[in-house]
């Protein structure tokens, strides 16, 4: 997605994955910027970290307590957290006074509960182990609940579906009018064909891959992002 856009952009440039694991996270981010590298997006387990990592934050980053853009500037890294702009650009419509739903606490879930929590929802948290969830509706002054009830807007923000989990099924989820995956893959999640058989608007994690991939490339470009292109790459996978 992000080579279709540098194509598209016409820049020499290429984006590439590095797995890595948690323990040798710091040292590989600070030697990036003397391989050649101007920035790069973290994914799960390592948002946190690069939060922590970070000479610099952005107002969102620095408020999520969670990164997945690193820009590399002058010696300085510098950290922002596309995840809840692109999820609402993805969202596409306004919720202010709608009733919100995120299931997940980690990264993605304090992104999406402050996403839409900034936005003017009334925002609820829900995640396997509890504690973690009020945790994080103490942070950001949001309702957790020990079961998932129903919503205007239901945000799964946890790695379930990602190996093919029936999470409906699993939680005995309550119908949405919209449904959001962030999980992705080659056909839709249980979770968005669920949605689809209820009438619910279902925006599915590749858009919002799309959609938080391009505030990154924003960051790093200074140019505005291909979002057709980009689009038409995320989906050829």
């Amino acid at each position: 997605m992000m080579n279709a856009a540098f194509g598209e952009l016409g820049l020499d440039w290429r984006y590439v994955k590095l797995p890595v694991p948690p323990a040798r996270f710091a040292e590989t981010v600070r030697a990036l910027p003397g391989s050649g590298y101007l920035g790069a997006n973290v994914t799960i387990p390592h948002k946190l970290a690069a939060h922590e990592l970070a000479d610099e934050r952005s107002s969102a980053a620095a408020a999520i307590g969670a990164a997945n853009t690193l820009s590399f500037d002058d010696g300085m890294i510098w950290a922002d957290n596309t995840d809840a702009g692109g999820l609402l650009d993805a969202l596409d419509q306004p919720v202010a006074g709608l009733r919100g739903l995120v299931l997940g606490a980690g990264g993605a879930g304090r992104g999406a509960v402050w996403a839409l929590r900034e936005a003017g929802a009334a925002v609820a948290v829900w995640n396997r182990t509890a504690e973690r969830a009020r945790a994080l509706a103490r942070d950001m002054g949001v309702e957790h609940v020990e079961r998932p009830r129903a919503a205007d807007v239901l945000v799964n923000a946890t790695s379930l579906g990602l190996r093919g989990e029936d999470l409906p099924a699993e939680l005995g989820l309550e119908p949405a009018d919209v449904v959001v995956d962030l999980v992705y893959g080659a056909v839709p999640t249980a979770l968005c064909r669920w949605g689809e058989r209820r009438g619910a608007r279902v925006v599915d994690g590749l858009e919002v891959l799309v959609r938080q991939g391009a505030r990154s490339l924003e960051r790093w470009t200074g140019r505005a992002a291909p979002l057709d292109a980009m689009r038409s790459a995320s989906t050829a996978v």
